[in-house]
């Protein structure tokens, strides 16, 4: 497993600070929490009157009073828009930088077939999301333990799980479009992840265009859907794994039949 211990240690820096930066924005969040809860009530009222903008960040689904509630909207802002980027830049890069930077010649000359090399670097992508995850986690138990309050355990995990699940899907997505371009990937996966948040923000709004919820990856991580209902949605989830899956096989469907530069 070379290639894959190859792959963690040079995304090492650039891991260290998307993991920081995402986790102590959401700690910073939660240390916010406890100078902000005497003026929920109001800002309860002040959202609840704010019509399609409420609807877009499930905000009328949610008592922004507690914890909970204001977790699953503020470090669920933080955690989805940084995570989604991060998924997609390690995702498209992954393959297509053997070729922008001219490194294929040396990598395929070793006696290593084209599925191994593909594997170890899927399996490195996924690694580093689970360490992402795992660092923004920690985080986020340190800050509520920190203020004080009590972690809402069933909630937390499974919120953090779903935007696992979520950054996994835009990883496969776009590891598929890495094996089809050799250079300007990097706008293309930043595309797809803020398309994906758009079309769920839309689908949010209005209710002729939920069939949008069906597309985005961040349907399933809606943070009321989570926090009310205790699970995550299905009926979301299991496009997003079959737009994954499809990703990954075009990704080593194209690769390794590829004529690499």
């Amino acid at each position: 497993m070379n290639i894959l211990k190859h792959e963690i240690k040079t995304e090492k820096l650039p891991l260290i600070i998307w993991s920081l930066s995402i986790g102590l924005l959401v700690a910073a969040c939660v240390l916010m929490y406890p100078s902000m809860q005497s003026q929920m009530d109001d800002v309860n009222d002040i959202f609840s009157s704010m019509g399609s903008f409420t609807s877009a960040f499930g905000m009328d689904k949610l008592n922004f009073g507690t914890l909970k509630g204001f977790y699953a909207v503020e470090g669920g802002n933080m955690l989805g828009i940084g995570g989604a980027f991060f998924a997609a830049i390690i995702g498209v890069s992954s393959l297509m930088k053997e070729e922008r930077n001219h490194t294929a010649e040396f990598l395929l000359t070793h006696p290593l077939s084209r599925v191994r090399i593909i594997t170890e670097k899927l399996l490195s992508t996924f690694a580093l999301v689970i360490i992402l995850n795992l660092v923004v986690l920690l985080c986020s138990i340190c800050s509520i333990l920190m203020i004080g309050e009590i972690i809402f355990w069933t909630e937390l995990l499974l919120f953090h799980l779903a935007y696992l699940l979520m950054q996994f899907e835009i990883v496969g997505i776009c590891f598929g479009i890495s094996a089809f371009v050799n250079r300007g990937g990097l706008g293309i996966g930043i595309g797809v992840a803020g398309l994906m948040y758009l079309l769920n923000i839309i689908a949010n709004i209005s209710e002729d265009a939920k069939v949008l919820k069906y597309i985005s990856a961040f349907s399933y991580t809606e943070g009321a859907d989570i926090i009310n209902e205790k699970q995550i949605n299905i009926s979301y989830l299991l496009p997003g794994i079959l737009f994954m899956l499809i990703g990954i096989i075009l990704a080593y469907i194209r690769y390794t039949k590829k004529d690499i530069n």
